[in-house]
């Protein structure tokens, strides 16, 4: 199958081969996408550079989201490359990993607006720079988690995803005109170096395996599944949706008793 071919993407925010970014890329280079990816500091580079040579891609950058730039930049040098772009995915956040426990009331106006720059954000400002080289038909892809409910020690990045979320919606307006999708997938907790960080992580992976409706945690290769959807043409008349990957977690409104003893 090529649900993808002849298509162009950029993968911004893969870290590692457990990176919820490299499950989708992995979908998408399977199905004939062509991928560029982004990196910020050698360190990464030193990672990503050897996971895109392996989808037989040499076209990475280095982009930092937090200098706009760096965003025009890039995307500049796409056009350059490749003169038009098909599809987006921004899988980018950030939190110093001191406040990712305990209190919220805690979080520090510095680690706020750093985390929001980059959580929330960057993805505005590589919207408006990637539609200027995009078509009817292309579609953008950010990563989100639960912000409609409270979740102990996600604290100042749930705040940010809320806001993600909502920023989806209105770039879903802004850029429905020319054609151009924008949504988000929600997925449930996977085991990334992002999720480590967060305080009592095990805890939040062994109870959404216990209580989701399919009683088992998702993967990077589900969420690839669905972001595969999507961005294809499949999801031609999908935009300013939140989509969950969480196994049916959001739809639980209480713990079934039996799980409990």
């Amino acid at each position: 199958m090529s649900l993808l071919k002849k298509k162009k993407g950029l993968i911004m925010g893969v870290a590692n081969d457990r990176s919820i970014a490299w499950g989708i890329a992995k979908k998408l280079s399977e199905h004939g996408a062509n991928l560029a990816f982004t990196y910020l500091g050698d360190a990464l580079k030193k990672r990503v550079v050897p996971l895109a040579e392996s989808l037989k891609s040499s076209f990475v950058l280095s982009c930092d989201v937090e200098k706009k730039e760096d965003i025009i930049r890039t995307f500049n040098d796409i056009k350059n490359k490749w003169e038009n772009l098909d599809f987006v995915v921004h899988a980018i956040a950030f939190s110093e990993r001191s406040e990712l426990s305990g209190e919220y009331l805690n979080t520090s106006r510095e680690n706020f607006l750093k985390s929001m720059l980059i959580s929330c954000f960057s993805f505005t400002e590589v919207a408006k720079e990637a539609s200027k080289i995009m078509s009817k038909g292309s579609s953008m892809l950010t990563l989100t988690y639960e912000s409609s409910k409270v979740i102990p020690n996600y604290n100042v990045m749930g705040v940010c995803k809320a806001a993600l979320e909502s920023s989806v919606k209105y770039l879903a307006r802004d850029l429905g005109s020319k054609g151009i999708r924008i949504n988000a997938i929600s997925a449930g907790p996977i085991k990334t170096l992002a999720a480590s960080a967060i305080g009592d992580a095990k805890f939040l992976y062994k109870w959404n395996e216990d209580h989701s409706l399919l009683k088992r945690n998702v993967d990077i290769n589900d969420v690839g599944g669905s972001a595969l959807y999507l961005l294809s043409d499949l999801a031609a008349a999908v935009t300013g949706e939140i989509h969950y990957v969480d196994a049916g977690y959001n739809k639980v409104g209480m713990p079934n008793p039996q799980n409990m003893t």
